[in-house]
């Protein structure tokens, strides 16, 4: 059964919209979440970026979710590795996860391009390339419990090697590498991690977005399986629905092309996926074509999250009422809210 979620970038604007604060813009991202929870959906997923008026630091935001909610899956989509201090991360991530009874699914990459110049740099971190990777390697390592620093000894390093604590366990089967491209997705199924790509790779080979999406999918999961991994992967996919039901749905979203992009990305040549505007009943016959919606077990839906809760929790009732159901969704079950 396929599963549906929400991917806010939780932005804000002191001028316009309805989210004019950072306190707008977490308040209004719990209460959304709960909305989403109400209505069935499967996830709430946030965006992390650095220096800029969006979500940045998602744990305390992801913890206070999960003590106002009881189902729905929260997660990160994605944290940008550059910025974390591995093993602080990996105690945040397990206290937050045991907080909301295990249902974190974190989404980790190198992130997309930050505003800052040398932004993870003024954090107190390498700028190295492969620093994303080894960070992951290490906080992957602690969440799983392995022993990350020897134990003192008397002023000396003693023998036992000490984990970090809390551990919460399960967390460490719901990492999540965002993949910008095939080789990537690759490696991801190598390491063992979930995929979750966005709507763009940065590459083109001249095919519509979702098929290229869909092959770096069966790229990933031939590479799991080679790797012998013992679970079952998952795998998501984002795409932009916005169904209109109404004239102020037409004036602001009446524009979109609905048609892939290709342009200059982060040093290289990327395709953009193609946004889903229009009438619910046409819009569930092409996503139900998708051919990468067909292939993930999960879609997350961006929302623009400076419309507010109101506007939002009503697109997502009506993308889950006529629209989610083409794709093999069907609601979970709704539970009373936490708390």
């Amino acid at each position: 059964m396929k599963k549906i979620g929400f991917l806010s970038f939780g932005a804000w604007h002191p001028g316009g919209g309805m989210t004019h604060t950072g306190s707008d813009a977490l308040l209004q991202s719990l209460e959304l979440s709960v909305a989403a929870e109400e209505i069935g959906i499967d996830g709430a997923f946030f965006r992390v970026h650095h220096f800029a008026r969006q979500l940045a630091s998602p744990f305390p935001l992801l913890a206070a979710i999960g003590a106002r909610t009881s189902r729905i899956e929260i997660g990160t989509g994605v944290i940008d590795m550059r910025y974390e201090s591995p093993l602080y991360m990996a105690e945040t991530a397990a206290a937050a996860d045991l907080l909301a009874g295990g249902r974190l699914q974190l989404g980790v990459s190198r992130g997309s391009p930050e505003p800052a110049w040398h932004g993870a740099e003024a954090f107190g971190y390498s700028m190295d390339p492969g620093e994303a990777r080894e960070k992951t390697s290490l906080f992957r390592a602690a969440i799983a419990g392995s022993g990350v620093v020897a134990a003192d000894a008397g002023g000396r390093p003693g023998n036992a090697m000490l984990a970090v604590q809390p551990q919460s366990p399960g967390l460490a089967d719901r990492i999540w590498w965002g993949s910008g491209s095939r080789e990537t997705a690759v490696w991801a199924g190598e390491q063992g991690m979930n995929l979750m790509s966005s709507t763009l790779l940065l590459e083109d080979t001249r095919v519509p977005f979702d098929e290229l999406q869909a092959e770096q999918i069966q790229l990933f999961r031939d590479a799991w399986v080679k790797a012998g991994h013992p679970r079952e992967p998952r795998v998501s996919v984002s795409r932009s629905v916005i169904p209109i039901t109404s004239d102020l749905d037409l004036r602001l979203f009446g524009g979109d092309a609905n048609e892939d992009q290709v342009g200059w990305l982060d040093g290289a040549i990327s395709r953009f996926g193609r946004s889903y505007t229009g009438e619910p009943d046409r819009i569930a016959e092409e996503l139900a074509e998708d051919a990468a919606v067909r292939a993930a077990d999960t879609v997350l839906l961006t929302v623009p999250s400076q419309l507010g809760v109101d506007y939002n929790a009503a697109m997502l009732a009506t993308i889950a009422r006529d629209i989610a159901p083409a794709i093999g969704w069907a609601p979970a079950n709704v539970a009373e809210p936490a708390g």
